[in-house]
Order: structure tokens, then sequence, then C-alpha cells
């Protein structure tokens, strides 16, 4: 019987890591007879996996069912699965809170000591940044993304950086998320143009509006695109710099929502970045130590020129 729970173990695992195994294939890594594997396969139905036939092939894959039945996990998908538990436990996703964590103590209780070993280091010398923005709830993004997914306008209220209240009705393509905060990429309906959405910032109406064929998307590289929309498009002055390092090293100094790198060759970069205030600018590229030009707006060339003087007859009567 150990040997052939052991043996059911092991064609469980097959199973779950190709889309489809032969008949053939699977009795030659369980070193069996074919007549063995179909009676494990058997076994393991009656135990509520769903195990498919291969249409046309004396084949097997593994199905979606009703129930989710157990899963075999190796050790480093083990801790991602309990690193990711408690991320969610404390996240940008509010309503799985709880949830997370029931899950995680199942797991947990199940996990070998060399495992929850490597789970509780990773947790205990980890300090998470709370509060840093406002959660959205699972209910909204999952409706988001099933508008997505069946092409279904969304219409929604939406809130503005600067407080304004509007309706809105878009076409939602994906989400995205930057780290801190979920946005949405869609093609507004009344502006006829893409726009990027912050999650958190808009109330949903119900029901969706009519099914739509999607568009091609703004930018094959949504992520880059989201970057740009947020860092520098929001802003009142909007600044370009060639940077003096490699794009890795300038990359090191911020997150993608406050800049965006475009590598030039091996040894500069183009860094693209907003705000409000001119100074903003100036200081925060300035203390990143890495020499750089300033190609626009001009009123920043004229600004570093102020400032620069200002620092050097700072540093003339100091030295005095």
């Amino acid at each position: 019987m150990a040997e052939t729970s052991a043996r059911l173990l092991k064609l469980l695992s097959l199973l779950q890591t190709h889309r489809e195994w032969s008949g053939a294939e699977l009795a030659e890594r369980l070193g069996v007879t074919m007549r063995t594997v179909r009676r494990d396969v058997e076994r393991l139905r009656a135990l509520g996996y769903p195990v498919h036939a291969v249409p046309g092939a004396p084949g097997y894959r593994l199905g979606a069912g009703s129930d989710l039945p157990p899963l075999l996990l190796d050790d480093d998908e083990a801790v991602a699965v309990a690193v990711g538990l408690r991320t969610a436990a404390g996240g940008t996703v509010s309503g799985i809170e709880e949830t997370s964590v029931r899950a995680l103590a199942k797991l947990e209780r199940v996990l070998p000591s060399r495992l929850r070993h490597r789970v509780h280091a990773l947790q205990s010398m980890t300090v998470p940044m709370t509060g840093a923005a406002a959660p959205v709830a699972s209910e909204v993004l999952t409706a988001i993304a099933a508008a997505c997914r069946d092409h279904e306008v969304l219409r929604f209220d939406y809130r503005t950086h600067e407080g304004r209240e509007s309706s809105r009705s878009a076409e939602p393509h994906r989400l995205v998320h930057s780290g801190r905060r979920w946005y949405l990429v869609g093609w507004d309906v009344g502006k006829e143009d893409w726009r990027t959405y912050r999650v958190d910032r808009l109330r949903l109406r119900t029901p969706n509006g009519p099914r739509f064929v999607p568009r091609d998307p703004p930018d094959e590289d949504l992520a880059s695109y989201l970057s740009r929309a947020i860092s520098s498009a929001p802003y009142r002055h909007r600044a370009r710099f060639t940077m003096h390092a490699p794009a890795e090293v300038v990359t090191g100094h911020m997150p993608p929502t406050m800049g965006t790198v475009e590598p030039v060759d091996a040894d500069t970069c183009t860094l693209l970045c907003g705000a409000n205030d001119l100074d903003e600018i100036v200081v925060w590229v300035a203390l990143m130590d890495i020499g750089f030009e300033v190609h626009e707006p001009p009123e920043l060339v004229e600004r570093i020129a102020v400032l620069a003087d200002r620092l050097r007859a700072a540093s003339d009567a100091t030295a005095r």
C-alpha cells in the first residue's frame, strides 16, 4: 500500500508539470506497465482529481474540476505561495486579508520544518511599508478584470488628482500594478483617447455598458506606458535628461512611478520625469550623483544656472 501511495503521488506530480502525458511516457517514468498507469489514474479520479483522457491518443492531462483537490508543491513553490499569502494579508488589495491568513495557517501546518524556517526568516527580516497607498477592494479588481476579459464597457465615477469628480465610460484593456497602487489602462469613450485611471479613485457603476471590439493597445509594453503616464504626464513640468550612466544604474535610483529610463547606449540613458515645481526636479536629479545634460524644458536649464550660482556663492562664502 505504501508503494502504491508513493506512486500515486509521483503520478500526480508528473501530471501537474506538463499539459499532456502519453500513457507510455507515464509508464516509463513510473517504472510500471500501461495497465498499472490506467489503474492509478482511476484511483486519482476516485480521490477527486480531474484526470482527462487525451482525445485521439492513449494519454492523460490534469484538468480543472468543480472542487479544488490537494496540490503537490516543491520546496521553492511552497515558499513562494507562503510569502505571497503573507504579502496579500497586508497588501494593496482589501477584503482578502482574513482569507489569506486562514490559507497561510493551513499551509504552515503542513510545511516541513526546513521550509517553515525559510518563510519565518524572510518574514521576520522584512519590514513592510504600510499606509503608502489606499487599498482596493478585491471585488472591484475582479469586476474590472472580468470587464477586460469580456470586452464590456465600464461605467464609473472618477476623482482626479485635483479632487474633481466626473462620470466616465471606458473600454478597459488591462490592470497594471505599480507595487503601491492599481491602475486601469483603457480607452476613454468620451475623450476618445487612451487613459490611465487609479483604481482607488474610481467607483464602479452597474450594470456595465455594451460589448466592444478590442483596440490595439497604446504600447506593447504597458508597464513602460504606465510609467510614462504617471511619472511625467500629470505634472506641470515635464523634463528630459541625458544621464551619463547605464540605464540599470539610473533605474536603481527611482521606482517606475517617479520616472522613465530609456537606454541610449552602454554608458548613457534618457530620463523622463515630471513635477509641479522645477526645484524638485533639480534637487532630485542632482542628488543621484550622476553627470547629466538637460534638454527640456528651457526654463529648467535657467533654473539650474540660478541654483548653481547660489550654491557656488554659498560655498565661496563658507571657504572665506
